[in-house]
């Protein structure tokens, strides 16, 4: 059975529901809310099910956590983001630590570019669903599981946001 490799319902209310809320956000509160979430919950399923000698996705965040502290350049840190995508690819064998890898991805390019916020439901919703029940079990199952991470993750962003945002992302969806 070929697994999925990320949730891919764009109207599913959870990610409909995330998207307006990240609609109202500046870029520095959605790339700490998705870089602080992804630290939380995803890196520790990746270092779990990975040998912790492929330390490319901590790199992404922790230089992504730079630049935004304006220690570094933009550089260092999207090409330490191309290097965590790269990680999730040769991962394909382990779908769950392959969507991890590519949440924390998409979590630490939200420096550059705010829509990548949502790559944290689109993947790591799913990774966590994966991590629970397995790559193996029933879709409906595995996406029941997600929507439940991602309202967590709604929960969280929802309690960093900033009421009346003066400066919201200016953010266009695909589609």
């Amino acid at each position: 059975m070929k697994t999925r490799k990320l949730l891919s319902d764009w109207n599913a209310p959870c990610i409909q529901a995330l998207m307006r809320q990240i609609e109202g956000q500046s870029k520095a509160t959605l790339a700490n809310w998705a870089l602080d979430f992804a630290e939380r919950e995803l890196l520790a399923l990746w270092v779990r099910r990975v040998v912790p000698e492929d330390p490319r996705p901590q790199q992404a965040l922790a230089l992504a956590h730079d630049w935004l502290a304006g220690r570094i350049r933009l550089g260092p840190a999207k090409a330490a983001i191309l290097a965590c995508h790269a990680a999730a690819r040769e991962r394909a064998a382990d779908p769950t630590a392959q969507a991890a890898a590519r949440a924390i991805g998409q979590c630490a390019a939200t420096i550059h570019a705010p829509r990548h916020s949502i790559g944290l439901a689109l993947y790591g919703a799913l990774a966590l669903a994966y991590d629970e029940f397995g790559a193996a079990s029933p879709w409906a199952l595995l996406e029941r599981c997600a929507a439940g991470h991602c309202a967590r993750m709604l929960d969280a962003l929802r309690a960093v946001s900033v009421a009346d945002e003066p400066n919201p992302a200016a953010i266009r969806w695909p589609g």
